[in-house]
C-alpha cells in the first residue's frame, strides 16, 4: 500500500466530518442569520429618516429610537383597527349564520326537490366524526399554537434589537467595516452602502406612496357601495398589496370582497372588478412613473428576484428582493463600461440584412440611404 494513501484517507474523513459540522452549525444558525439580514434592511430603510434627524443635531441613538416608536404605534394602531373590524364583523357572520343556512336549505330543498331541515343537518354536523377529531386536534394544538406565538414575538424582538443597532450605530459599522479594507476598498465599500440606502429607502418610500394612494382610491370605493369598515379596510388594502409581492394584490383583495358579499353579493362583485382594474392601472400607469427614479429595474427582472428570494428565503426573501437586486444592479451600472450600439436594423427590430451586402451599405440603407456612393 503506498505511504501517501492512509494520510490521504485521514485528510478526506477530516474534510469530510468539518463538512457535516459546517452543514449542522449553519443549520442551527440560519434562522439567526436571516433575522440579521431582514434587521440589516430595516436599517437601510430608515436610514434616511435618521441621517435628517441626526444632521440637525439630535444623538443618533434617539432619532432610532424616535423613528422606531413612531413605526411601533403605527404597527400596532393598524392591528388593534383591523382586529376590532375583524372580531365585529365575525359576531355579525356567526349571529346571521343560521339565516345563512336556512337559505342554503332552502335552495338545496327546490333545487334537488328534498325535505331537509335546519335542526336534522346542525344535528349530523354535531354527531359526525370528523368534528370530533377537529376539535380533540385543536385542543391538543393550543400548546403548538402558544409556542409559535412566543417564538415568533421572540423573533420579531430580536430583529427590531439588531436593527436598532444597525441604524443607531450606523457609522461606527462603516467605520470599524472600512478599518481591515485598504483605502481603494474603502470607497467601493462606502459606495455600495450608500447605494443600497438610496435604493431600499427608494423603495420603500414608492411602496408607501402607492400604498397611499391605493388606499385612497379602494375607501372611495367601499363608501360609495356602503361597505362597513371602509378605513381600515383601505389601509388593509394600501399595505397588503405593496408590502407583499406577487400574491399581495389577491389576499389584500379577498377581504373587502368578503365583507362586501355580507352586505350585498353584487358589491363582491364590484369591488373585484374595481381590484383588477386598478390592478392595471398601477401596473402600467402609476408604478413606472413612481419607481422610475428610486427602484428602475425591469417588471420580468423584478417578479424573477422575488421568486428567486421566495425559493431561497421563503416570504423574507420576496420581502427584500426587489431593493437587493436593485442595490446589486445600480452598483454593477457604476463600474460596468456600456458602449454605443450600432445602427444594426436587427436592433430595433427590423428586418434581417440581405447576404453578401456590404457593411457600409447596410449601415447606410439603415440611416435612410440607397446605398450608392455617388458621382
Amino acid at each position: 500500500m503506498p505511504g501517501w494513501l492512509p494520510r490521504a484517507m485521514v485528510l478526506a474523513l477530516a474534510l469530510y466530518a468539518c463538512f457535516q459540522l459546517g452543514s449542522w452549525a449553519f443549520d442551527q444558525v440560519i434562522g439567526l442569520l436571516t433575522n440579521v439580514l431582514i434587521a440589516f434592511f430595516l436599517a437601510l430603510a430608515i436610514e434616511p429618516a435618521v441621517g435628517r434627524m441626526s444632521a440637525r443635531g439630535m444623538r443618533r441613538g434617539m432619532a432610532t429610537f424616535l423613528v422606531f416608536i413612531g413605526l411601533m404605534i403605527f404597527s400596532a394602531g393598524f392591528v388593534v383597527l383591523l382586529g376590532s373590524m375583524l372580531a365585529g364583523q365575525i359576531v355579525d357572520m356567526v349571529d346571521d349564520f343560521p339565516k345563512y343556512i336556512d337559505s342554503v336549505i332552502n335552495w338545496v330543498n327546490q333545487t334537488f326537490r328534498t325535505e331537509l331541515s335546519r335542526v336534522e343537518v346542525q344535528d349530523s354536523l354535531l354527531h359526525s366524526d370528523w368534528l370530533q377529531k377537529y376539535v380533540q386536534n385543536s385542543a391538543t394544538g393550543v400548546l403548538d399554537v402558544s409556542t409559535t406565538v412566543l417564538g415568533g414575538l421572540f423573533r420579531l424582538l430580536t430583529i427590531f434589537l439588531f436593527s436598532f443597532y444597525f441604524a443607531a450605530d450606523g457609522p461606527r459599522l462603516r467605520r470599524a467595516l472600512c478599518s481591515v479594507l485598504p483605502p481603494a476598498r474603502q470607497t467601493e465599500v462606502l459606495r455600495a452602502w450608500e447605494i443600497a440606502v438610496d435604493k431600499t429607502g427608494g423603495y420603500i418610500y414608492s411602496r408607501g406612496l402607492m400604498a397611499l394612494i391605493s388606499g385612497v382610491a379602494h375607501y372611495i370605493l367601499l363608501v360609495v357601495l356602503g361597505v362597513p369598515y371602509a378605513p381600515a379596510l383601505a389601509v388593509w388594502v394600501g399595505l397588503v398589496s405593496q408590502f407583499i409581492p406577487t400574491i399581495g394584490t389577491y389576499l389584500a383583495g379577498a377581504l373587502p370582497m368578503l365583507i362586501a358579499f355580507t352586505v350585498n353579493p353584487w358589491y363582491a362583485l364590484w369591488v373585484l372588478g374595481f381590484v383588477v382594474v386598478y390592478q392595471q392601472f398601477e401596473n402600467y400607469v402609476l408604478q413606472p412613473k413612481l419607481t422610475s427614479k428610486t427602484v428602475d429595474i425591469h417588471p420580468a427582472v423584478a417578479f424573477g428576484s422575488v421568486i428567486a428570494g421566495t425559493a431561497l428565503l421563503g416570504a423574507v426573501g420576496a420581502l427584500i428582493a426587489i431593493p437587493a437586486v436593485a442595490t446589486l444592479q445600480a452598483f454593477l451600472g457604476a463600474y460596468v463600461k456600456r458602449y454605443d450600439v450600432t445602427d444594426d436594423p436587427r436592433v430595433h427590430g427590423g428586418p434581417r440584412p440581405r447576404r453578401g451586402e456590404p457593411a457600409l451599405s447596410r449601415i447606410r440603407r439603415a440611416l435612410g440611404g440607397n446605398g450608392r456612393t455617388g458621382g
